[in-house]
């Protein structure tokens, strides 16, 4: 009974580690050393040095200039789930387009080497949601709407349709419509 007891606390203690585990892409350029194949390099979308205010002001006057919304994907480099809504978006051409047409689309970073806190305030605290979250903002800065993406995904993924759908209920068209 005391092994079984400490096998589960072991168990327990490390599954946050398993939770936390970083998203590698294939690399020519950085071959490992002995290796012939690719290297795996980890995936980084997110800018920890720039300054998130100056970010989202950068994204309101474009979104301003284009007739689009900007949709802010906050979370880091440390979220395996950050890098995997940023890849399923951009990878899948059909959702690209939306994107590209719809909304300014920008990362904004929190980790411990820089938390944003003034920036994430502004946009409503919005990890209380976990992450990556999504927050939608109007061209005067506005938070329209904060999106839980644990809603669109399934399995280890995303939900093509939720996540679809998600972008067109969010699109300048559809809230214009609503007015």
């Amino acid at each position: 009974m005391k092994r079984i007891l400490t096998l589960f606390v072991m168990l327990c203690l490390t599954m946050p580690l398993w939770a936390q585990t970083p998203v590698f892409t294939t690399s020519k350029e950085a071959p490992a050393k002995g290796k012939k194949d690719e290297a795996k390099v980890p995936v980084k979308i997110y800018d920890e040095k720039i300054n998130a205010m100056t970010q989202i002001d950068r994204a309101i006057e474009e979104a301003r200039n284009s007739n689009r919304l900007v949709m802010c994907q906050v979370g880091g480099n440390w979220c395996p789930w950050c890098i995997k809504f940023s890849q399923f978006i951009t990878e899948d051409k059909d959702l690209a387009e939306i994107v590209k047409k719809n909304f300014v689309y920008i990362h904004v970073n929190t980790s411990k080497a820089n938390k944003n806190t003034e920036a994430l305030k502004r946009l409503g605290n919005p990890g209380r949601f976990g992450y990556p979250v999504l927050v939608i903002l109007d061209t005067d800065g506005r938070v329209l709407h904060i999106q839980n993406s644990s809603y669109l995904e399934e399995d280890k993924s995303y939900n093509y349709k939720k996540v679809k759908e998600f972008f067109l209920n969010w699109t300048r068209e559809a809230i214009d419509n609503i007015k």
